[in-house]
This record gives C-alpha cells, sequence and structure tokens, in this order.
C-alpha cells in the first residue's frame, strides 16, 4: 500500500479517536448537568409546595369568615323570629336559619381539607429538601469524579493530539487540506474502506476500474459520489466496517444524494 495512503488511514484514526475523546467528556458534562437540574428542579418543586401552602391558609381565612358571617346571620334571624306576626313569616325565616346553618357546616368541612391539603404540602416540601440534600451530596461527589474523568480525557487527548500533529506534518500540504477539507464536509469521516465495491462513507457503488485501482494501493483514489479517500484491505472473511461508524438513519439518504451532486473540483475549488 502507498505509504502516503496509509498516512491517511493512521490520521482519520487519530481524529477518530480524538472525536471520541471530544463526545465522551461532552457526555459526562451532559450527564452531570442533567443531574444538577433534576436536583434543582426537586428543590423548585419543594417551594411550590411551600407556596402552595401559603395560599391554604389565606383561602383558609376566606372560609372563615364566611362561616362568622353566617353565624351572625343566624342570630340576626333569631331575633326577627321574636317579631314576626304570621306563619308564613316564621316559616321563611326557618330556612333562612337552615341554610346559614348548613353553610356553617360547609365551612366547618371546608376547613378541615384545607386545613388537611396545607400540612400535606408542607410534609411533602420537607419531604423534597430531604431528597434534594441527598441528592446534592452524591451530585458533589459524582461531580468530583466527572471532573477528573474530563481531566484525564483531556490529558489523553492531549497525547493523541501531539501525535496526529506530528503524522501530520509528514504529509503534503496540498494532501493535509483537502483532508481536512473533507474532515469538515464529511462529518468527521475523510478516509473510508472500500468493501465488495462499495464505499463505505456514502454507500454508493465504486466503479470497478476504480475500485481495482483501490486495491493496488498504489495512489490515492476518491469516491466519486463523496470525494472521501478511499483505501483496501484484503480480508473478505471480516466484517467490514468504516474507519468511525456512523448511524445509517443520520440523513443517511440525503447526504448520498448531496454527495452525488458535489463533484471533486468542487471540493478543491472551496479551498
Amino acid at each position: 500500500m502507498n505509504e502516503e495512503i496509509s498516512r491517511l488511514i493512521a490520521l482519520q484514526e487519530f481524529d477518530s479517536e480524538l472525536a471520541g475523546f471530544d463526545q465522551e467528556a461532552e457526555r459526562i458534562r451532559q450527564t452531570q448537568a442533567e443531574r444538577e437540574k433534576a436536583v434543582g428542579a426537586r428543590a423548585a418543586e419543594a417551594e411550590c409546595c411551600r407556596a402552595k401552602a401559603v395560599e391554604l391558609e389565606q383561602s383558609r381565612e376566606t372560609i372563615k369568615a364566611a362561616g362568622e358571617e353566617a353565624a351572625e346571620r343566624i342570630k340576626e334571624l333569631q331575633v326577627k323570629m321574636m317579631q314576626v306576626q304570621t306563619s308564613r313569616e316564621h316559616q321563611a325565616l326557618l330556612r333562612e336559619i337552615e341554610d346559614a346553618k348548613k353553610q356553617i357546616k360547609d365551612t366547618e368541612e371546608q376547613l378541615l381539607q384545607v386545613m388537611e391539603d396545607a400540612e400535606a404540602e408542607l410534609k411533602k416540601a420537607d419531604e423534597l429538601d430531604n431528597l434534594c440534600k441527598g441528592e446534592r451530596k452524591l451530585a458533589a461527589a459524582e461531580a468530583a469524579k466527572a471532573e477528573e474523568a474530563v481531566r484525564q480525557l483531556q490529558a489523553r487527548r492531549a497525547e493523541v493530539l501531539a501525535r496526529r500533529n506530528q503524522l501530520a506534518q509528514e504529509l503534503p500540504t496540498t494532501q493535509m487540506k483537502r483532508y481536512d477539507k473533507l474532515l469538515l464536509k464529511r462529518k468527521g469521516l475523510a478516509v473510508v474502506r472500500v468493501s465488495a465495491g462499495v464505499c463505505q462513507g456514502c454507500f454508493m457503488t465504486v466503479p470497478p476500474q476504480l475500485f481495482n485501482q483501490v486495491r493496488k494501493g498504489g495512489e490515492i483514489c476518491s469516491c466519486p459520489a463523496c470525494q472521501r479517500i478511499l483505501f483496501y484491505i484484503a480480508d473478505e472473511n471480516e466484517s467490514v466496517q468504516p474507519v468511525r461508524p456512523r448511524p445509517v438513519e443520520e440523513d443517511f439518504y440525503e447526504e448520498a444524494e448531496d454527495e452525488e451532486n458535489e463533484s471533486e473540483d468542487d471540493l478543491l475549488n472551496d479551498e
């Protein structure tokens, strides 16, 4: 295999490894952020419970006032009953008194329910606070672990990046420009394997003559559909995977169509 192709393959492996470090570091940060967000949400829920308890207490005063008003109304009606002359007026006053008594009973039941609801909200708030304390303690411990994990990833990334940059210096400037352009435009995948005549970057069939050239490995060849640099390793019994697997569902058909419409000259002209 051409030495320059071998270097490009190794360069792609370095860049895929670097991307893996970045993705893992981001995953760790995202996990920690979600953990902290969950604790914050629980604390906010506890505050909502307390606010609801305050509202219930305020409504309790309103209900209590309504009951007191009904009691005063009964006293007034009872005084009137001493003054009425007819049976009809007497019966009407009795109905009003019964309605007022019913209102008092209703307010007493409402007051009891409001008190129970307020106590339940405060109890729930206390439970949430206790949970928050434990979760904050756990989150702090996990944060320390996350920081250490990210630090280790960054140290390993720095080592790989140094080796990558050293290898990049061994390649011609024009080839590096082309490679970097492909890496940017092709979602971090510039050098791919060709297997059974199919480019493992865009999954389009490579013309037979070009496939034979790639198999010989004497010169750098590009996929006519996506312009990625192709290489071939003769191992038909092994399950062939791209240098960095990419989910097919990630706009695969859209990308393949776009790549067909972009020629190699277009790619180079972008430089």
